[in-house]
């Protein structure tokens, strides 16, 4: 009796767990009505920041003004110092600005959870920073999601530079011009690489989701051709996804920088969660008005991906009513150089001025290139390699009142 008692406990067992994703759902981030939950089903609300500038360089960030796309600032730097110096800046960087230290430090301030921005050229043969190997990005982020499971934070991946350019602008490191939504070969190596992503990521409890497109179709361009262009190609990278990943949210921006959910139709899938950005508004309800009639009138979740670069009383005005809302957030960014409008920065080398200076002027032709060229191009190397020594975590500066603007705790580096 006491044998057959154990044989019907392994067989209920058995039964149990081959029921088709029973044990696979348990382990995920999920969505429940208007909610974002846990794998327990308790609500989850996000409370954290993105590590933006890392995998996709923004000039501003750097002090610079008009150099500001990646491919921009690969370029001056290239003209600095040469094409092999900048491909070793660059794979110095990389490996220096994000370290374990780093997510180790934003768990300790009280954070659940990161997003992470990434240019599609890290899986591609294309060459981006100082490389051009198509697991690139893949060894990138095995690394962060090894870091973020030592330390328990949930991981967003966000796919902020799309081939062709979803937004037009720097922040897609495009040609100025949404051209992904009129290349079908552009959409095709998107769905392409999400698919290659969610395969290889499919069973990874650390990653919460995929936010397909970051702040597509900026609002120069003509919204009656684009915007309902938007949630079909959604679709379409969803469909893949859930081909090979049926496990994980999938992330959707509105158009106009994350601003518009007007694109968007009754929900496709059940694990949908829908974004918006919102910077330099008012911090009042009406702001946020038209994304808390979305989430009741679909019962589906929304959170705000990016929002921030503002005063500490206007981060923490906002931040309080999006958790009035019960809405989750990641401000942006993690860190900057010479700016406390972040949770933590880091010093500008001596000298960095003169690569500030360089970046301004005109260089629109080879002649201009050699007139606004350096004097000592060793001693624009060596200021360089100090961003890579000072931008390393043990360098930060945290931003205390930013940081507590936020609800967290501003501890020491």
């Amino acid at each position: 009796m006491k044998g057959l008692s154990r044989l019907a406990f392994a067989v209920l067992c058995l039964a149990l767990f081959s029921l088709p994703g029973l044990a696979q759902k348990n382990k995920f981030v999920g969505v429940k009505g208007k909610e974002v939950v846990y794998p327990d089903g308790r609500p989850f609300i996000m409370r954290g920041t993105n590590l933006g500038n890392w995998l996709v360089p923004e000039g501003y960030m750097f002090g610079f003004k008009s150099t500001n796309s990646p491919r921009n600032i690969d370029e001056a730097i290239s003209e600095l110092v040469g094409p092999d110096e900048a491909r070793r800046f660059w794979q110095g960087f990389l490996k220096e600005y994000i370290r374990y230290d780093d997510i180790r430090y934003l768990k300790s301030t009280g954070m659940n959870s990161i997003r992470i921005p990434f240019h599609y050229k890290l899986f591609t043969n294309e060459h981006y920073l100082g490389g051009n190997d198509p697991e690139r990005g893949f060894r990138l982020l095995d690394s962060l999601i090894e870091w973020c499971r030592r330390e328990q934070l949930y991981l967003l991946l966000d796919m902020h530079c799309a081939p062709g350019g979803q937004t037009g602008d720097n922040i897609d490191d495009s040609y100025g011009y949404p051209f992904l939504f009129d290349s079908r070969e552009s959409r095709e190596l998107t769905i392409g690489i999400w698919k290659r992503i969610a395969a290889r990521y499919s069973n990874e409890p650390v990653i919460m989701g995929y936010d397909l497109l970051n702040e597509p179709i900026a609002h120069y361009f003509d919204s009656s051709h684009f915007n309902p262009l938007l949630e079909p190609f959604y679709e379409e990278i969803t469909k893949a996804v859930r081909s090979v990943d049926k496990n994980h949210l999938v992330f959707l921006g509105g158009a106009q920088w994350d601003s518009n959910f007007g694109p968007f139709g009754k929900p496709f899938d059940d694990k949908l969660v829908y974004t918006f950005h919102k910077y330099w508004t008012d911090t009042t309800q009406d702001v946020i008005q038209q994304y808390l009639d979305f989430r009741d009138r679909h019962n589906v979740p929304i959170y705000v991906g990016e929002t921030g670069e503002n005063t500490d009383e206007w981060v923490g005005a906002f931040r309080r009513l999006m958790e009035k809302h019960r809405i989750g957030w990641h401000f942006w960014p993690y860190k900057k150089m010479k700016n406390t409008r972040g949770i933590v920065d880091y010093p500008q080398p001596e000298g960095f001025e003169q690569i500030i200076e360089y970046t301004e002027k005109p260089r629109s032709s080879f002649e201009q290139v050699r007139k606004a060229a350096p004097a000592d191009r060793q001693k624009i190397l060596q200021i360089l390699n100090e961003v890579l020594r000072l931008c390393r975590y043990e360098n930060c500066r945290p931003n205390k009142g930013y940081i507590e603007a936020l609800g967290l705790t501003a501890k020491p580096i």
